[in-house]
C-alpha cells in the first residue's frame, strides 16, 4: 500500500515501527492458538512488550496485528498525547471552564470551543472509503477466510475480539459504539456477547420488544482513537464518536454502511454489517476472558451478516485478553486517568483514585479524598457505587488525600496498623459485572468498602492492635497450624498477613477458617490470615492479589473470628454454599 493510501490503524502500525515499538513476525503462524502464545508472552514481558504484525498467517491473505495498545506508551501515541497524564490534563482543562457534571455538558463545551468545534463525526467526502474498496455480499461473504483467532484451549471456537460494534436506539439518536466479542458460527453468522448491562443489550430490548429486526455494523480495526473510544465507559447517549474525535484532534470520517442504515468509519479495515433478529437466541462461549479465567457459555443474539466490506489491503487487528497485565490493562489504565477529573467534577472530595489490574477493571479501587467531615468515606462510597461503570466495583478503599493510592506497600501498612473490621467496614449488595464468577448468583452480590481514613472529631475511635502478633512465622505456631488443618501444602508470615496455600478437598472455607482460629487460640492471633488453592505461589503479590479480588465474595469469604479475619480466596464448591460453576483458569497449558 502507498504512503498516500496509508490510514487509520496501518498508519498507526507505522509509527509503531518507526519507534520500535513493533515486531514484523514473518514467519508462518497459526491463528488457532499460536498466534494467542505468543501474544501472551510478549504482553507479559516488561513494560508490555512490543506490539506484533503477523505477516503470514495460515488460511489467510490477511496479516493479523496484536498488542498495538500494550504499553503506557503505545497506548498514550494512540491517543495524541506523550503520557496519559497528559491525556488527564486535558480533560481537566476543559472541566475547570464551566465544571461540567457530564460527558454529555463536557462535549457540549467542548463543541463550542475552537478548535474543538471538529471533533464531532464527518462524512466521508471521497467516491470510494478505503473500507468499502472490496465488496462482498450474498453468497461471496465468508467469515471463514478472516484470520480470526482462536485464543485459549477450551474456546468454543474463534472470537473477533477487537470489534468495533456500531448500533443505535429504536427511534432515533446517536449511534452508540460498543465493544462485543463475536464468536465465528460459520460463513455468515457470528455471536453478539453484548452483556445485559451494556448499552447495546439496551437498544436490542427496545427492537425486542417491538419485535423488530436490529441493524448492527462492525468495523474490524479503524483509527486508534476510535478503538480506545469503544472501549471507554461513556454515559448512554453519548456518541463514543466525540471521544475520539476530541483526541484525534479532528471529526472521524464516517460512510453509510451497504445494506444497513448505520455509519462506520471510513478507514475501518474490514466492516461487517447485517442485523440480529429480536428473538434469536444461541450458546456462545466459553471463551478465555480479561478475569483470567473461561466465561462460561450463555445464550445470546446471533449476528448476520449482509455485507462484509474492506480495504483491498487490509490488516485484521485482534487483542489477546486473560491473566494481568495484559493489553486491556493499559486501556484500562488510560480509561482511569481520562475519566478522573469527570469524576471529581461530582465528587470534587476526590484527589485522586488507583484501580489495580488485578482487580481487572471492576473489581477494585483505592481512592484518597480530603475528608472534611464524619463518614465522609462512607458517603463517598456509596455515591460511587452509583456512578457509571463505577457500580460494577466490588471493592472500593478510602485513603487521606495525603496517601498515594497506587502504593500498595502504604495501603496494606494501613490495613495492619489502622483497620478496625467493626468500625471500617461496609458490606452491601448492589450489580455485579456477569463476568464476577465469585457471587452464589449471576450479575448482583455482595461489595465492601473500606475507611481507611484518619478518625475526626465525631468519629469513633479505632479498636487498638495490642494483642495481635505481626511478627515471623515461628516453627512452633507453624506445627500446631498444620496439625490443625490437612493439607497446608505451604504457609508464610508477612507483617499483619498470614498466607496458606492449601488442598481444599470437600471441606468449606468458613470450616477451614474456624480450625485455624481455634489452633492458633495458643498463639497472639494474626491480624490477616489469607487462604488460596495449593497451585498458587504465596510469594507472588500479584498473583494473590487477583486471586482475592476475583474469587472472593464479601459477606461470605471475609470473617472475623476474634480478633483475626479470615478471607478465603480459594475456588468455591457447594459445600462454601456455591452452586454456580466456577470457571477454569487460563492457560495454554491444556
Amino acid at each position: 500500500m502507498s504512503k498516500e493510501k496509508m490510514c487509520g490503524i496501518q498508519k498507526f502500525i507505522k509509527i509503531l515501527e518507526e519507534s520500535g515499538e513493533l515486531i514484523r513476525v514473518r514467519e508462518t503462524v497459526d491463528s488457532e492458538l499460536e498466534i494467542s502464545r505468543i501474544t501472551d508472552e510478549q504482553s507479559k514481558s516488561d513494560g508490555g512488550g512490543k506490539a506484533l504484525l503477523f505477516e503470514n498467517v495460515k488460511g489467510s491473505p490477511f496479516p493479523v496485528a496484536t498488542n498495538l495498545f500494550g504499553s503506557f506508551s503505545r497506548v498514550s501515541k494512540a491517543l495524541g498525547v506523550k503520557s496519559l497524564s497528559e491525556a488527564e490534563d486535558s480533560v481537566r482543562a476543559l472541566t475547570k471552564l464551566s465544571a461540567p457534571k457530564s460527558f454529555s455538558e463536557f462535549f457540549s463545551l467542548a463543541k463550542k470551543l475552537a478548535p474543538l468545534a471538529k471533533i464531532g463525526p464527518r462524512r466521508f467526502s471521497g467516491k470510494t472509503a478505503p473500507c468499502q474498496e472490496v465488496v462482498e455480499t450474498g453468497d461471496d461473504i465468508d467469515l471463514t477466510t478472516l484470520p480470526v483467532l482462536k485464543c485459549w484451549p477450551k474456546d468454543a471456537g474463534r472470537f473477533v475480539t477487537l470489534p468495533l460494534v456500531f448500533t443505535k436506539p429504536l427511534n432515533g439518536g446517536p449511534q452508540n459504539l460498543g465493544m462485543y466479542r463475536l464468536q465465528i458460527y460459520d460463513k455468515n453468522t457470528t455471536g453478539m456477547h453484548w452483556h445485559i448491562h451494556k448499552d447495546g443489550a439496551h437498544y436490542f430490548h427496545e427492537y425486542k420488544a417491538a419485535k423488530k429486526r436490529m441493524p448492527v455494523a462492525v468495523a474490524i480495526g479503524a483509527s486508534a482513537p476510535v478503538i480506545y473510544a469503544a472501549t471507554a465507559p461513556l454515559p448512554r447517549g453519548i456518541d463514543e464518536l466525540l471521544l475520539a474525535g476530541f483526541f484525534a484532534k479532528e471529526g472521524v470520517r464516517t460512510v453509510k454502511c451497504k445494506t444497513v442504515d448505520l455509519e462506520v468509519p471510513a478507514d475501518a479495515e474490514f466492516v461487517l454489517e447485517g442485523y440480529v433478529e429480536p428473538d434469536e437466541l444461541r450458546l456462545e462461549g466459553p471463551f478465555g476472558d480479561h478475569t483470567g479465567y473461561y466465561s462460561l457459555a450463555d445464550y445470546y443474539p446471533v449476528f448476520h451478516v449482509t455485507a462484509l466490506t474492506r480495504k483491498f489491503a487490509p490488516v485484521y487487528c485482534a487483542t489477546l485478553v486473560g491473566p494481568p497485565p495484559m493489553e486491556d490493562c493499559y486501556l484500562a489504565k488510560a480509561t482511569e486517568r481520562i475519566f478522573l477529573p469527570l469524576l471529581q467534577s461530582v465528587f470534587p472530595e476526590i484527589k485522586d483514585y488507583f484501580m489495580p489490574w488485578e482487580g481487572v477493571f471492576h473489581n477494585s479501587a483505592i481512592v484518597s479524598i480530603k475528608k472534611e467531615y464524619p463518614e465522609h468515606a462512607r458517603k463517598l462510597i456509596s455515591g460511587l457505587w452509583g456512578q457509571g461503570q463505577m457500580s460494577f466495583c466490588k471493592s472500593i478503599a478510602v485513603v487521606d488525600d495525603d496517601v498515594d493510592p497506587s502504593d500498595l506497600g502504604a495501603i496494606a501498612s494501613l490495613l495492619a496498623k489502622n483497620f478496625d473490621f467493626e468500625r471500617d467496614t461496609l458490606i452491601t449488595r448492589g450489580i455485579l459485572d456477569v463476568l464476577d464468577h465469585s457471587a452464589p448468583t449471576p450479575l448482583a452480590g455482595a461489595k465492601v468498602g473500606i475507611d481507611l481514613t484518619r478518625p475526626i472529631d465525631g468519629e469513633a475511635p479505632r479498636e487498638d492492635a495490642e494483642g495481635l502478633n505481626f511478627g515471623p512465622l515461628e516453627e512452633k505456631e507453624k506445627a500446631v497450624l498444620l496439625s490443625a488443618v490437612e493439607g497446608i501444602v505451604n504457609m508464610r508470615a508477612a507483617g499483619a498477613f498470614l498466607l496458606l496455600s492449601l488442598e481444599r478437598r470437600s471441606r468449606a472455607g468458613k470450616e477451614i477458617m474456624r480450625a485455624l482460629s481455634e489452633a492458633a487460640a495458643a498463639f497472639a492471633p494474626r491480624k490477616f490470615t489469607v487462604l488460596f488453592d495449593d497451585n498458587i505461589d504465596i510469594t507472588d503479590t500479584s498473583k494473590m492479589l487477583w486471586k482475592a479480588f476475583n474469587n472472593v465474595d464479601p459477606s461470605r469469604d471475609i470473617v472475623k473470628i476474634g480478633k483475626g479475619i479470615f478471607i478465603d480466596a480459594c475456588k468455591k464448591t457447594p459445600a462454601d454454599g456455591h452452586t454456580r460453576p466456577w470457571p477454569d483458569e487460563l492457560s495454554h497449558e491444556h
